[in-house]
């Protein structure tokens, strides 16, 4: 049986105390990573509204599809069975909504599926020879359907709302070991009574 060095044991333990916290790390970027990207995609589709952190642009209004989205699913991207304007539409607002929804951690699995979804569109019917790019976004997309948003989350903070809420049998912990015991101790009393009126039977 192999067994582990004695310098290796602080290694170890210090593994296991950073790794809950490096997935979560990770699930973070992967959210904020996939967000960015089609967050900003959509941005190129509308007129009105114009949110970009990184780059400090700010226009607060109502939002309106760009009359270029419009001809570029017309004459570009040609997706088959829904027109263009449709198309245009459904594909500026999941790709505002969804991003939000990922980048709170909120229903973050089934916003993943949706630019999972999102992306094989993309590969298979638009740009096909940018597979490497969609590759790493589905890695990405896939991680966190798995995986879940981590708990720096609005889905963690919700579950552990809803568990907190969960009655606990009238404010005590429900018996385990005690219940066997008690069964035990009653079952071996029953057996020693039936044996002593057998006896006393026999002796009659």
């Amino acid at each position: 049986m192999a067994c582990s060095h004695p310098g290796t044991a602080p290694i170890s333990g210090l593994a296991k105390r950073v790794r809950p916290w490096a997935e979560d790390l990770s699930a973070l970027l992967a959210r904020i990573a996939l967000a960015a990207v089609f967050w900003r995609s959509g941005q190129t589709k509308i007129e009105g509204l114009a949110v970009d952190l990184v780059d400090g642009r700010w226009q607060l209004g109502w939002p309106h599809l760009a009359p270029a989205a419009i001809e570029l699913f017309r004459d570009d991207y040609r997706l088959p069975l829904i027109p263009p304007e449709p198309a245009a539409l459904l594909a500026a607002t999941a790709e505002h909504l969804l991003p939000l929804l990922l980048l709170a951690g909120l229903g973050t699995r089934l916003a993943a599926s949706g630019l999972l979804a999102m992306t094989a569109v993309i590969q298979l019917l638009v740009y096909p020879g940018a597979w490497p790019v969609h590759a790493t976004w589905a890695a990405l997309s896939l991680g966190l359907m798995l995986n879940g948003g981590g708990r720096l989350s609005l889905d963690a903070i919700w579950r552990r709302l809803r568990h907190g809420r969960q009655p606990c049998h009238g404010g005590r912990e429900p018996a385990t070991s005690a219940t066997p015991a008690r069964a035990s101790t009653s079952t071996s009393a029953s057996a020693s009574a039936s044996i002593r009126s057998s006896g006393q039977q026999a002796s009659r």
